[in-house]
């Protein structure tokens, strides 16, 4: 038996390669849309791509079981309460793949979605009746578990999926021996859960011990704590989820589609009719100078979950990247499903050399002048954009939390006559936040380099939860 686990840093997301050598038959579980790697794996290995499983209807990416048809004839599994556009084999609780050195058993484990499965793996060399290791999908993180409130638009509640989720975990998951080994299909800056690992795989025993959401509880207690303080989720999960359901375009195809050179008059023409020009670039970079109006999310950071965040479905793209990386910038794009892509302005930046009337700068300091900027006689406002927990646990004295995901809803709050000083943890969020608020007439800014985490280096004072 073979098991690989591919983890995706900027999704937090796990997918899986199991293979059985003798019968040179390769599963893939929850394949993210560019499957290059496990193509190339199973060609190395000497495997045939033959099934991909669903462990859910995933929300925050686009998954590539339809590529993984198209390209190797794979035959999809869903769990047997799935409902979708394409064929697939319903897999029921209990139901089984055999194979000569190595079987699959399918648990249903509903809870963070109503069709959610687990994946027991048997090395059958090693033992034919204990399983080696369970591929938990949502249900069961590392650290966590899985959020029941994401299917609310849906017609679940999430009271009623986290009591499934209870039954789930203490009827399926938890009954196993302590040494299976734990594959969840997300780990720490997944917003899937709200306390998960860093860590991608774990042993049972490990999690029975030390995850909060395992310890001894009634399931009216356990609903209540799983329901509670969940992150905002990005707007960009319902249409993922459904689109998961459908049948549609593969990625290759829309990368060849969307991946055009758009000349820089055409850019200027496409803004104006409401295009959203997405500059990929690092924030340093943005802030030297950018074509006015764009809106900054770099490839250096949680691209794809900001994109999604920030971004409108409804209206195009075009991006501005440095010279050879706009394909990774759509690639990113296309693993959410954000395939409305019109091309890429050609040389980035350079195409506006003859052009300063469009070019833009941030003002950014350091923190000490930052600092001695907020002790003048007329202080600027100080905006902070990270998440309100993160606020609550240590902030600058002064500062207004507006996070980054409820800043375009929030805008009327902010003062027109007064500098603002923007800041976030480490200078990500913030350069997005400052080209929102360029793209709103709001440009008596300044960005402070390096956020709270430079603050805090300098030996600048914070306000911290337990001095509050």
């Amino acid at each position: 038996m073979f098991l690989k686990q591919y983890y995706l840093g900027c999704l937090a997301h796990a997918s899986y390669l199991l293979g059985d050598e003798e019968s040179a038959t390769a599963i893939v579980v929850d394949p993210q849309r560019d499957i290059h790697q496990y193509l190339a794996d199973a060609e190395k290995f000497g495997f045939h791509i033959r099934h991909v499983f669903l462990t859910h209807f995933h929300a925050d990416f686009l998954a590539g079981h339809l590529e993984l048809r198209d390209c190797c004839g794979a035959t999809i599994h869903l769990g047997s309460r799935a409902q979708a556009e394409y064929a697939f084999v319903p897999m029921n609780d209990g139901d089984t793949l055999e194979f000569p050195g190595m079987r699959v058993q399918v648990l249903h484990t509903p809870g963070h979605t109503i069709e959610s499965i687990s994946i027991l793996v048997f090395d059958l060399a090693k033992d034919k009746t204990k399983p080696y290791a369970v591929l938990t999908g949502d249900t069961l993180f590392i650290g966590d578990v899985g959020r029941p409130d994401l299917r609310a638009s849906l017609g679940w509640t999430a009271n009623e999926l986290g009591g499934h989720l209870y039954d789930s975990l203490h009827t399926k998951l938890l009954p196993l021996p302590d040494e299976v080994l734990v594959y969840p299909a997300h780990g720490a800056g997944s917003l899937c859960g709200k306390n998960l690992s860093s860590d991608t795989v774990s042993s049972l025993g490990d999690q029975r011990r030390f995850n909060y959401a395992l310890k001894p509880m009634s399931k009216e207690e356990f609903v209540r704590l799983v329901t509670a303080d969940q992150p905002d989720a990005p707007p960009y999960f319902t249409y993922d989820a459904i689109l998961n359901t459908r049948e549609r375009a593969v990625l290759d195809t829309n990368l060849e589609h969307v991946l055009k050179p758009v000349e820089l008059d055409k850019v200027l023409e496409l803004g104006d009719k409401g295009a959203q020009i997405l500059d990929v670039r690092d924030a340093a970079e943005y802030a030297k100078g950018h074509l006015a109006g764009s809106i900054n999310i770099g490839l250096g950071g949680q691209y794809a979950t900001w994109a999604g965040t920030i971004l409108d479905r409804a209206k195009p793209i075009v991006i501005v990247a440095e010279p050879g990386r706009e394909q990774e910038a759509a690639l990113r794009l296309g693993r959410i499903g954000f395939d409305h892509v019109l091309g890429y302005l050609p040389n980035g930046m350079a195409a506006l050399a003859d052009r300063p009337d469009l070019v833009w700068p941030t003002e950014r300091s350091g923190v000490l002048i930052a600092a001695e900027e907020l002790e003048s006689a007329e202080p600027p406002m100080l905006l902070d954009v990270r998440a309100p927990k993160e606020w609550a646990e240590k902030h600058i004295a002064g500062s207004v939390n507006v996070p980054l995901n409820h800043l375009q809803e929030r805008i009327d709050e902010l003062p027109r006559n007064r500098r603002i000083a923007v800041h976030c943890a480490g200078g990500y969020r913030s350069s997005v936040a400052v080209s929102i608020l360029h793209q709103h007439g709001i440009t008596n800014l300044i960005e402070i380099a390096g956020g709270l985490a430079a603050w805090e280096a300098a030996g600048l004072p914070i306000m911290t939860e337990a001095a509050q």
